[in-house]
């Protein structure tokens, strides 16, 4: 039985039955600037839990959850924008599919969130957020390379919160720290995030960071390991409870009756030992799910 699913089912319980319930920030402000009204969700109250946790061996399971289904692809192909392409530029998105970013793109205006952006540096992009950081202090190869030549190293930490940067960005990096190490030929992966949309962005976080710490394994010849991911604030909107209570019913009564499929594996392609030479195109080649069933898809509101 999946243990993401039960993990993930108990925290979603808990948030229900004893989180705080407060005032969202979307529709008030963005720093100094007011959001946008095609942006805002005004209204929508969140019910929230402080430091909460969840923790995998990614040699016994690959983390995805089975009670519904999760958008493999799209999760993986912004992860290597993120990490591999090292881009702000939500055009690459669109290339793919993929819209998830669209609320955040600045617009070729450079009008945005209250102020003026300079459309040759910020047209189409999230500004000064996730693969700008990445690609300015070089953190994915230098993780590489430290990981290769210094395996012992403590100090093998990813940080997108860049202090100087955050007035520049679209939305600051919600999973904004990911700290690496090796213990006995197995790669862990601590992750840390200051705010999960539980619902909708916390499957997709976790499905993006075991794919990352698996790649790197597997270019280095090691195997995955511990995974961990910590979050701030675990929290559900208002508008998204009713789907939350609907997959909650539908996981328990698959473990009632035997049914709830069994996770899936991860398959990689054996030829591939170059991160950044991974196929990133649509169809994500030497990147795949074997075996991923799920109960179906739970249609929830998203507010940013």
């Amino acid at each position: 039985m999946s243990k993401f699913d039960e993990q993930y089912i108990d925290l979603c319980k808990r948030i229900l039955e004893q989180g705080q319930k407060i005032q969202n920030y979307t529709g008030k402000s963005h720093g100094n600037a007011a959001v946008p009204e095609h942006v805002a969700q005004a209204g929508v109250k969140t019910i929230r839990l402080p430091h909460q946790m969840l923790q995998f061996d990614l040699s016994e399971e690959f983390p995805i959850l089975c009670s519904k289904k999760v958008a493999f692809k799209t999760a993986v192909l912004e992860m290597l924008w993120i990490y591999q392409v090292q881009s702000n530029d939500v055009r690459w998105l669109h290339e793919r599919g993929i819209k998830i970013w669209d609320e955040w793109e600045i617009p070729e205006s450079g009008d945005y969130m209250g102020r003026h952006w300079d459309p040759a540096e910020f047209a189409h992009t999230i500004g000064t957020a996730y693969g700008w950081i990445v690609k300015r202090y070089a953190l994915t190869q230098n993780l590489i390379d430290t990981l290769k030549n210094d395996p012992g190293n403590r100090r093998m930490v990813l940080s997108l919160w860049q202090n100087e940067f955050l007035e520049t960005a679209a939305l600051p990096s919600c999973v904004w720290n990911s700290q690496w190490n090796i213990t006995d030929g197995r790669l862990n992966l601590l992750v840390n995030s200051r705010s999960s949309d539980v619902p909708l962005g916390l499957p997709f976080n976790i499905v993006q960071y075991a794919v990352f710490c698996y790649l790197i394994a597997h270019c280095l010849g090691l195997k995955p390991g511990q995974f961990t991911f910590m979050t701030n604030d675990a929290h559900i909107y208002e508008n998204q409870v009713d789907g939350i209570r609907e997959q909650i019913a539908r996981y328990e009564k698959a473990v009632k009756e035997g049914t709830l499929p069994e996770p899936p594996k991860l398959w990689i392609n054996p030829e591939v030992r170059d991160f950044f030479k991974f196929d990133n195109s649509k169809a994500l080649s030497d990147i795949r799910l074997e075996g991923y069933k799920n109960l179906g898809k739970i249609e929830m509101p998203m507010s940013v």
